[in-house]
């Protein structure tokens, strides 16, 4: 099953708790490619390429998150093409 791609906004307690570190072993540890950032909101974003079988159990875990964390709001948005484009390996990039 090719995989989809699928882009992730964390709202609540996820910045300040290991959120992006968390987040990034877990989509390492599904074999998934992407990145993961915080927002200047406040929120956490993330891009992945995942199958359908497995976001379901990706977002179930985002909305534990690590120990600290308190997940308010998980939106998932359609991603375009151009999104996609250079996605190789798991990434924490800086906040934006």
């Amino acid at each position: 099953m090719a995989p989809e791609h699928a882009r992730l906004i964390i709202s609540g307690r996820v910045q300040g708790v290991g959120y992006r570190a968390w987040f990034a072993r877990e989509a390492e540890r599904r074999g998934l490619t992407g990145w993961v950032r915080n927002r200047r909101d406040g929120s956490v974003e993330a891009l992945v390429a995942v199958d359908a079988a497995i976001l379901g159990d990706l977002v179930a875990a985002c909305r534990q998150g690590p120990p600290a964390a308190r997940v308010a709001e998980i939106e998932i948005l359609a991603v375009g093409e151009s999104d996609i484009a250079l996605l190789a390996g798991f990434t924490v990039l800086p906040t934006a």
